[in-house]
């Protein structure tokens, strides 16, 4: 071979090696993903209470550290002032299991009593998620899941 066909195969070699761990290092700083969110409603009946469950897949390079779960409803003042991950500090977490590598199933399961539910308002409700990583970095989804209240 010619040295310059050599120097030509180094170089490449060198440049493809540099973008793939470019890329593995910007891999590594993904914020955690939220997926396959699923909300049920149960509304009490008779002397049964009724029960909220929801359950979602959160993925995080660095590990997952907690999900908090906040159901609203749509014509709340959050509908209009966009839901912040600050209005979700003070909220419950969810249980959350490993399912995968970087990968943990939660659920969070609230108890509606007959009081809760006929206090609550009628009609479509959201489910809020904060999902943050061992190494700090989070997301916010504010429509992860819907029910409906009737």
């Amino acid at each position: 071979m010619s040295r310059r066909v050599v120097l030509s195969v180094v170089a490449g070699v060198v440049v493809l090696g540099g973008a793939g761990t470019f890329a593995l290092a910007y891999a590594g700083e993904q914020p955690p993903s939220v997926a396959h969110s699923a909300a049920r409603y149960a509304a009490p009946d008779g002397d049964r209470t009724g029960s909220l469950t929801f359950t979602t897949d959160v993925t995080g390079s660095s590990g997952i550290k907690n999900v908090k779960v906040l159901a609203w409803p749509a014509n709340s003042t959050f509908a209009k002032k966009a839901l912040t991950a600050k209005d979700m500090a003070a909220v419950e977490s969810a249980v959350c299991k490993p399912s995968g590598e970087d990968t943990v199933r939660c659920t969070y399961t609230a108890t509606v009593t007959r009081a809760d539910a006929e206090a609550s308002p009628r009609g479509l409700w959201h489910v809020a998620v904060l999902a943050t990583a061992k190494d700090g970095d989070t997301t916010l989804d504010t429509k992860a899941a819907d029910f409906t209240v009737e």
